[in-house]
């Protein structure tokens, strides 16, 4: 499955039987949480999947959203219907960011066949299409999760790859630049990163761009068809919607992907001796 789905294809799609499984992963970085806007309404038969607590891991260190454990992460795609035979369909308000951290985990736990609605709840709702209270009782799956087929870098990763191929920064410009930081406890980026700010993958309205458009973006940033490259963030959420975004751009393949810093700026900053940088340029 390619990694985004439009609207249009996934009505299709919830006419195969079986449908696909929906996961709900709205979330937003500073609240509130997700679970609000689930309630008051959602697409039939989606499942609400929280990422603070059940996309994440509880374990101390490795940045404020550590990848979770492997028996963790198969108790909660069980918990919603997930199977190895069958699709998966994230979404979450609009841009994919926050639905990106689903789509990985699942392609980093084995599952190939995996999608991030393009244009999110917004796109959905924009288009007419039904919405519900009801939440649904799925039938338990029987995914089992194989971690490891998705790169993931530790901290000695990221500095490599700064030094030896590109590595992307989704975060905000002012946050790349050391002028403000909201959550973490130091402000800058990772010398040698490049800024690349997520949101500048998807339209206005949260639709993603052409695959020849994010092309011609990440080609600008320096990114070549044999490049080492990876992705983080603040804390490795919305570094999966640049992972998306080469895929989706064709720069990566399925069989190479881009490496995410799983621990990203929250895990960097975290250790004093390691070197900060500040202003536009990587440094």
């Amino acid at each position: 499955m390619h990694p985004l789905i439009s609207t249009d294809d996934l009505t299709e799609l919830l006419d195969h039987d079986p449908p696909p499984v929906l996961l709900d992963v709205r979330w937003s970085l500073l609240g509130p949480p997700g679970r609000a806007d689930y309630d008051e309404a959602h697409l039939p038969g989606a499942v609400f999947v929280d990422l603070d607590t059940e996309l994440a891991g509880s374990r101390e260190g490795g940045g404020r959203h550590p990848l979770p454990e492997a028996a963790d992460l198969e108790g909660v795609l069980r918990r919603a219907g997930v199977d190895q035979d069958r699709p998966v369909v994230a979404y979450d308000a609009g841009d994919g960011s926050a639905a990106a951290r689903a789509w990985w985990l699942l392609r980093w736990a084995g599952h190939r066949d995996v999608a991030v609605l393009d244009g999110g709840y917004s796109a959905w709702t924009g288009r007419g299409m039904p919405v519900t209270t009801v939440e649904p009782d799925p039938r338990p799956g029987g995914f089992r999760v194989r971690p490891g087929s998705m790169p993931v870098a530790d901290a000695g990763g990221a500095a490599d790859l700064s030094r030896r191929g590109v590595l992307l920064d989704a975060r905000a410009q002012p946050r790349y630049r050391g002028e403000q930081e909201p959550v973490d406890a130091r402000a800058g980026h990772i010398p040698g990163a490049v800024s690349a700010p997520f949101a500048e993958q998807t339209d206005s309205a949260g639709n993603w761009r052409s695959p020849s458009e994010l092309a011609a973006r990440f080609a600008e940033l320096g990114v070549r068809s044999d490049s080492a490259v990876g992705a983080y963030c603040g804390s490795g959420v919305t570094a999966c919607s640049v992972v998306l975004a080469l895929e989706h751009a064709g720069v990566t393949g399925t069989e190479q992907p881009a490496t995410l810093y799983a621990g990203s700026w929250s895990d960097w900053c975290s250790e004093p001796e390691r070197p900060v940088a500040t202003g536009a340029d990587p440094g």
